[in-house]
């Protein structure tokens, strides 16, 4: 990614991503950038948590600067990945994802090979929010 804005991560996200990142059989490309990420991150308690940032399954409105499509997606664990919607914390655009705050913008790079320049314009969800106490 070109462009690394501040990002914001929970005190328990951080435990359970560094947990993942221990668990992990193969130590690849995708575990080095979540891991980089982690590492810059502001660390704040879950009672702290700006409404408007993303953590582990918040859902969020995104749209691509150049096309104009937008995206609905939940950030989760690779585990949970797959549905429709969910995108892996593991995944570069779920890396880029975590921990950044409505208003920001990421670089996408897709499978293809193209980037895209992402908006995020909105947290639809996000559990610190709700008082999920599941997440």
């Amino acid at each position: 990614m070109s462009s690394t804005p501040a990002i914001i991560i929970t005190e328990v996200d951080l435990q359970r991503l560094e947990r993942l990142l221990d668990s992990l059989d193969e130590y690849g490309p995708a575990a080095e950038a979540l891991e980089q990420e982690l590492s810059r991150a502001q660390v704040v308690q879950r009672s702290e948590m700006p409404a408007g940032v993303v953590t582990m399954n918040s859902r969020v409105h995104c749209r691509d600067e150049g096309s104009g499509k937008d995206y609905h997606l939940t950030l989760v664990y690779p585990q949970q990945a797959g549905k429709d919607g969910t995108v892996s914390v593991l995944a570069p655009v779920g890396t880029a994802l975590l921990g950044l705050s409505v208003g920001q913008h990421i670089d996408w790079p897709t499978p293809a090979g193209k980037v895209i320049r992402l908006a995020l314009l909105a947290v639809e969800y996000q559990p610190e929010a709700a008082g999920d106490p599941e997440r």
